[in-house]
């Protein structure tokens, strides 16, 4: 098919069925916003105006705060898991952080490595990780690499491999110099080759200085980089493609430039977005509200509008196991096909008036829904003001459609933490990743200052807050919080490391949360993404009889037959009596009610 932007008119028509549906969360009586626009965040939620020294808590509870400290006190940012361990990003280079007690963490290993922002990816004995600052040197010294004007062939730029197999003493195996640095990297692998894995390599910086080597599908290049569209090979609307021999990393080189941005008629290489997106009106130099001004493209009377400029994505979130992937590309959300991971194809893209830089991307388990955010602000102000409407600075969701053919997305709803914050509070849409609790979507977000939000989006048109964790006003709050078999942990920018519980409530039981932590994965990347599977369990077979209670579709005496059947599964007094508990409790079940289908499956499973 052709790829397409949708029309901003469209999400307006959209937005105007899913607002009602945006929590129902309005400010108290007689407070003037709420009268004028239900569709704010809610100046009555008690996150608002918490103070520095005060944390509260709903549905989630803070275990503990590691502190950041020497050598690593720069920013926090991003994080990946293998085994036991978190790889805790820092500006400044990494810790490798025993989680085994998620209550009393302990650092193992720090490395010293400069050159920010430390994206983070893990394969079996291999780290990457991304290196965009100038002071990045290739010797990881911390004298810095001079000035960002002139050549240093000491200076690094790009994607750093680490052999890890020895966790006291990570081994820099290859660094990948690329023009614009690394931003962001996301590890590809191949489901029909497990030699090699491939890093998409997403650079936002500035273009290298001329002089500099750098690593191209031609080999090690000197002057390489383009600086204006006008350049036959511009260093911008692209990304690179690394491909990593997975048994000698050392191996790596760059194996495609891809321009995914291109207009597929004409073939040029700034084929999406390159301006406001809101249409009929001109773009001026108006203030926002908050009189921050940053990307201000601001049409009269509006107050708010993006300007976008697609010409590299921020991050692109792979999932191989459905052949997919998610890039958000400052003005564009692009969903694309990575079947062939060394050279993938856009399938389909899309624009939204109220998005100001589409910055990182999730999909569901089952790889139907992506949800795309927004860093409206670049994670530099107060996004989550009272006067800042809801679908500012969100997330938007969309659900993948098939029915052509192939596969487009078509927008849903919006998503924003529902809470307001304060002036002084810099709060955005960050990172994010889902919980692998059976038959629902639940993913848990990073807002900055504005702590993590719990929320689930089963019904993509319909999301719900169920929980959430802030800190308080002090420190610039999350960069990432992400579930890791059992727990959520959370990079902490300025305050350190935190590990949290997800606690049972109303809205997500205790036996939904067991059997989400039966899910125990060797390694975790939150954007590399691997499909969730439940081993067959009494635990799994009670999630799913949870959901069913929830949703009204079943008798209380039929539950709590349900209930005690599958009570004395777990523990027979013989094998024969299990198997006949097992029978007692899928014929309490309705065959011909969809809503009990997960149910009798997991039941089945189990006989």
């Amino acid at each position: 098919m052709t790829a397409r932007a949708r029309s901003p008119r469209r999400l307006r028509g959209s937005l105007a069925m899913v607002s009602a549906a945006l929590l129902g969360l309005t400010l108290a009586p007689g407070a003037a916003q709420a009268a004028a626009d239900p569709n704010l965040p809610d100046t009555e939620d008690p996150r608002f105006h918490l103070s520095q020294d005060e944390q509260l808590g709903k549905n989630m509870e803070l275990l503990s705060n590691m502190p950041k400290t020497a050598p690593l006190t720069a920013t926090n940012s991003d994080m990946a898991f293998t085994g036991d361990y978190v790889i805790q990003g820092n500006y400044s280079g990494f810790n490798i952080i025993d989680v085994s007690d998620p209550a009393n963490p302990t650092i193992r290993t720090t490395v010293v490595c400069p050159g920010g922002q430390f994206d983070a990816n893990v394969h079996s004995n291999l780290l990457f990780t991304s290196v965009e600052q100038t002071n990045g040197r290739l010797d990881c010294g911390t004298e810095g690499a001079g000035p960002a004007n002139q050549p240093n062939p000491e200076r690094m730029r790009g994607v750093r491999i680490w052999d890890i197999s020895d966790l006291d003493n990570p081994v820099q195996v290859a660094a990948i110099q690329t023009c614009r640095g690394s931003h962001t990297n996301r590890m590809v692998e191949d489901p029909t080759d497990p030699d090699h894995v491939y890093i998409y390599n997403n650079g936002t910086a500035g273009q290298r200085h001329a002089g500099e080597k750098v690593h191209t599908p031609d080999g090690l290049v000197d002057d390489r980089c383009g600086r204006g569209l006008d350049d036959p090979n511009p260093s911008t609307h692209m990304i690179e493609i690394i491909k990593v021999p997975v048994a000698n990393p050392a191996a790596a080189e760059v194996v495609k430039e891809w321009r995914l941005f291109a207009d597929e008629e004409t073939g040029a290489v700034d084929g999406l977005q390159n301006g406001p997106t809101r249409e009929g009106h001109p773009c001026s130099t108006t203030p926002r509200p908050d009189g921050s001004g940053l990307n201000s493209c601001a049409p009269a009377g509006t107050g708010y509008s993006p300007n976008p400029n697609t010409n590299t994505c921020h991050d692109i979130t792979v999932y191989p196991e459905v052949g997919l992937a998610a890039g958000a590309c400052q003005g564009n959300g692009i969903l694309i096909d990575i079947t062939d991971p060394a050279n993938p194809a856009r399938l389909d893209y899309v624009a939204d008036e109220n998005f100001s830089y589409w910055h990182s991307a999730n999909f569901s388990n089952d790889g139907e829904t992506v949800m795309f955010t927004d860093e409206w602000g670049g994670g530099g102000g107060a996004r989550c003001a009272p006067h800042h409407r809801k679908e500012w600075g969100a997330n938007a969701f969309f659900t993948i459609d098939r029915s052509g053919g192939s596969p487009e997305l078509n927008f849903e709803s919006y998503y924003k933490l529902p809470a307001a914050q304060a002036a002084n509070e810099t709060c955005v849409a960050h990172q994010a990743n889902i919980l692998p609790v059976p038959g629902r979507d639940v993913m848990v977000q990073a807002w900055y200052s504005g702590g993590a939000s719990l929320f689930d989006f089963t019904d993509p048109s319909d999301v719900k807050e169920i929980g959430y964790f802030d800190r308080g006003a002090g420190g610039a709050g999350y960069w990432s919080s992400y579930w890791y078999n059992g727990n959520v942990y959370a990079n902490e920018i300025s305050r350190g490391f935190d590990s949290l519980a997800v606690l049972p409530s109303e809205h997500l039981s205790a036996n939904e949360i067991a059997a989400a932590k039966t899910v125990q994965l060797d390694e975790h990347n939150a954007m590399s993404m691997r499909m969730y599977d439940w081993e067959p369990s009494i635990v799994v077979a009670r999630a799913y009889l949870d959901q069913v209670v929830r949703a009204g579709e079943i008798r209380d005496n039929k539950a709590a037959n349900i209930t005690r059947s599958l009570d004395r599964a777990e523990n027979p007094n013989n094998p024969n009596q299990r198997r006949a508990q097992l029978q007692a409790a899928l014929n309490q079940t309705d065959a011909g009610n969809p809503a009990h289908a997960s149910l009798r499956q997991a039941i089945q499973d189990l006989m």
